[in-house]
């Protein structure tokens, strides 16, 4: 066998370049698969206290959901919970446009358009959050 031990046939044929083209960069993924589980891990406990926070306010009134929603510790929690919300989405929705939009101007546009809306949503429920705590 030539090639210099390569244990491919078509391994002496293919440069370095060639080889790593279209596989994206080895750096950044591990970082993305870790923040990913840890958002997903904050938010589970979080979910369960959004929900059971949304069934505590069925049938009361406007000014008791505010107060309710302005405590410091619940308002914290809430921005927590929509920073996490915002941040995980983001993220798994960016593995979903690499892995099936193929044209590139569409992929660099679609992930524009997620990063601005995702960041717009997150923005707006913070300002909402802080809204209510400071009106309360």
């Amino acid at each position: 066998m030539s090639g210099g031990g390569e244990t491919s046939r078509a391994a002496p044929y293919r440069t370095p370049l060639k080889r790593a083209r279209g596989l994206g960069s080895g750096k950044s993924g591990t970082h993305h698969f870790w923040t990913q589980r840890v958002t997903a891990m904050v938010l589970a406990p979080l979910a369960i206290w959004f929900v059971w926070t949304l069934v505590t306010l069925v049938g009361v009134d406007l000014d008791t959901a505010r107060a309710i929603i302005a405590r410091p510790w619940n308002t914290i929690i809430f921005a927590v919970f929509l920073v996490s919300m915002f941040w995980h989405a983001k993220l798994g929705l960016q593995i979903v446009i690499e892995d099936y939009v193929h044209t590139r101007s569409l992929e660099i546009a679609a992930h524009l358009l997620n990063n601005f809306l995702c960041g717009l949503g997150a923005v707006a429920s913070l300002y909402a959050i802080a809204r209510i705590a400071f009106s309360a």
